[in-house]
């Protein structure tokens, strides 16, 4: 977010009880929302003016928009790094106590002094500079010796030689000092002393525990009573008395005071699609159960598309997945329509025709990675294309879908559908809470003229009053208990318009966790996408909530989302526990059969995707 006067800026909040049919006033590249006209052009005269900061580059006099644009070049700068040089980057980085301006200079001098494999560089070579590239460092004693591949054009490696090191040269620094200054910043957790993020740690293989230089110097800090404001530092058991939780998770030390945390319980990994593809796997399940109405497709598990995904001949679910795809891309008459025109095919498609619109596709698609196998599909071996390629293409149909007009449509009036339920929602609560007050002044004034009457032996008054009393109590209950009905019909309303599935929440590591409504198991993302997990039983989710450190601000707002949708999420990983027991005992069934019988291969549950039936079919 780019600085105001080189300070923090917090965008607005957007306007309370805000209705679907209110005009607003809504500034582009902020999505802020005004109701009044002349703040929406006040705000936007604001970010006119050149008193914005880049937050990450430090350049000044710009405007808020061209801040932004500089702080994304900014990030795209410091992914540049190469790859080669991020470990010993981060080795300088981790615990240094040097400001940054300082640890920048310190880092790119050794740069230019080190040598590292993988990188390129110049050397003379018969008489001439020519570039190579370290493939080995050799330990050779006090005379540091490398082996180098001479690059010709085209970065073709060539033949090799062994050099000395100090006879190799940059003719330009491996990377800038602004670019080190970025990584150094996006890398890190905090600055006095730095501290990296724990996943790069972990990945680099770099220690997490404080120097001991580090440790002695808080320990003296406390004995001298001395207190740095403004800094983030490391702190010992007795210095956490007096920290403000929750603050970051990497942040968090264990405390002697601490309540014990269950050991979290490792994941399962059971996918049959490469880790890798399990998200693309998930967004085209999601989408297709999201929009299946608007697709003409009917309902399948994810289980169904894994097995369908991974089999090696072409299958009806799929082929029913991709003419639904290609018939809505069809419908929008954009560039996938003009692409089969122009090759004059038919706008209906078949199960028998439907590679030759694959074909189209991934011509239209020029992604190199995909249009490699036309020629496969062309020859009808669609299934054997290797799964994580037919994930990827899946997700390419899966964003062309996205951008259509019947998808925007739909997304559009269920944001307005769910915007008018949260406002019934909303006064219905005004409402029962006005109730609430009114009935407790009510009491309070009946009790305060209560005589004395009443308690002393007109016992038929008191019965009375009591019958009275019992009516009201009854009747109050009846209207609690409506009221808590219309609460929980909102509830599964709002669910229902659901756009899109987004993660509950991260943990200490930055894993993400995500609950599908339609499936019955908590999955997990690394950090980087690339690995992909799951819980599938109560006692797990039960031990994962217990071992979540409400100290660290992920892990308290990951718990606090867990405790909201507890009953709905432990619920459907029950369900489908009790539906994989029938499920062995079904596999068991067929088994016995298929001793004594020949078994149709379509009765085995691992093999339902071939009895699907597409029951929304557009004929």
């Amino acid at each position: 977010m780019p600085l105001f006067d080189k300070k923090p800026f917090s965008l607005l909040e957007p306007p309370k009880d805000l209705d679907s049919k209110e005009k607003v006033f809504q500034i582009r590249f902020t999505k802020e929302i005004f109701r009044d006209y002349e703040e929406y052009l006040k705000r936007l005269n604001l970010y006119r003016q050149r008193v914005w900061t880049c937050k990450i580059s430090g350049k000044s006099n710009l405007t808020f928009e061209e801040a932004l644009v500089s702080e994304h070049k900014a990030m795209e700068k410091a992914q540049n790094l190469p790859t080669e040089l991020m470990a010993h980057v981060l080795r300088m980085t981790q615990y240094s106590t040097i400001g940054l301006h300082e640890l920048v200079n310190k880092i790119y001098a050794s740069l230019l002094e080190e040598v590292f494999e993988g990188i390129e560089l110049h050397a003379n070579k018969d008489g001439a500079v020519a570039p190579c590239k370290i493939l080995k460092i050799l330990d050779s004693g006090c005379t540091k010796m490398c082996e180098v591949g001479w690059i010709r054009q085209g970065k073709a490696v060539t033949n090799t030689s062994v050099i000395k090191a100090a006879d190799l040269f940059y003719r330009r620094a491996p990377v800038s000092r602004n670019t080190l200054k970025i990584f150094i910043k996006d890398a890190t957790s905090q600055s006095n002393p730095w501290v990296i993020h724990e996943n790069l740690a972990k990945k680099f293989g770099i220690s997490m525990d404080p120097p001991d230089s580090i440790m002695k110097k808080g320990r003296k800090r406390q004995e001298d009573g001395t207190i740095e404001d403004g800094r983030k530092r490391l702190k010992t058991d007795e210095e956490q008395a007096y920290v403000k939780y929750p603050i970051d998770d990497l942040l968090v030390r264990p405390n002697a005071d601490d309540p014990a945390l269950f050991k979290r319980p490792p994941l399962a990994t059971d996918f049959r699609v490469p880790r890798c593809s399990v998200g693309d796997l998930l967004m085209v399940w999601d989408f297709c159960s999201s929009f299946g109405r608007a697709l003409n497709l009917s309902p399948f598990p994810l289980t169904d598309l894994e097995n369908a995904i991974c089999h090696k001949e072409s299958n009806v679910l799929l082929v029913e997945i991709h003419v639904a795809m290609f018939h809505l891309l069809m419908k929008d008459e954009g560039d996938y329509f003009t692409v089969v025109q122009n090759k004059k095919r038919k706008l209906k498609l078949s199960s028998v025709t439907w590679d030759e619109y694959l074909c189209d596709f991934l011509e239209m698609t020029k992604n190199e990675e995909l249009s490699t196998n036309i020629a496969t599909v062309k020859r009808v071996y669609y299934g054997v294309i290797d799964t994580d390629i037919k994930l990827k293409i899946l997700r390419e149909l899966v964003e062309e879908a996205i951008q259509t007009s019947a998808i925007r449509e739909i997304l559009s009036d269920r944001v307005d559908q769910k915007q008018v339920l949260n406002a019934t929602k909303r006064e219905n609560t005004r409402r029962d809470k006005q109730e609430q007050n009114l009935n407790t002044e009510i009491a309070m004034k009946k009790e305060e003229n209560q005589t004395d009457a009443v308690q002393g032996g007109h016992e038929g008054v008191d019965e009375l009053v009591r019958g009275k009393e019992n009516d009201k109590s009854n009747i109050s209950r009846s209207r609690t208990e409506g009221k808590r009905h219309l609460v929980r019909h909102l509830d599964t309303e709002i669910d229902k318009l659901s756009i899109r599935s987004s993660p509950l929440g991260k943990d200490r590591q930055y894993n993400r966790y995500w609950f599908f409504k339609c499936e019955g198991r908590l999955f997990v993302e690394t950090a980087d996408s690339r690995e992909w997990g799951y819980y599938s039983t109560k006692e797990e989710l039960d031990a994962l909530m217990g071992s979540l450190n409400v100290k660290g601000i992920r892990e308290r707002a990951l718990k606090r989302q867990l405790e909201k949708f507890y009953n709905k999420i432990s619920n459907a990983l029950e369900k489908r526990s009790k539906d994989i027991a029938n499920k062995m005992l079904l596999e068991e069934g067929v088994l016995r059969r298929s001793t004594r019988v020949r078994a149709n291969p379509k009765d085995n549950p691992s093999m339902a995707f071939l009895k699907y039936v597409n029951k929304w079919k557009d004929n």
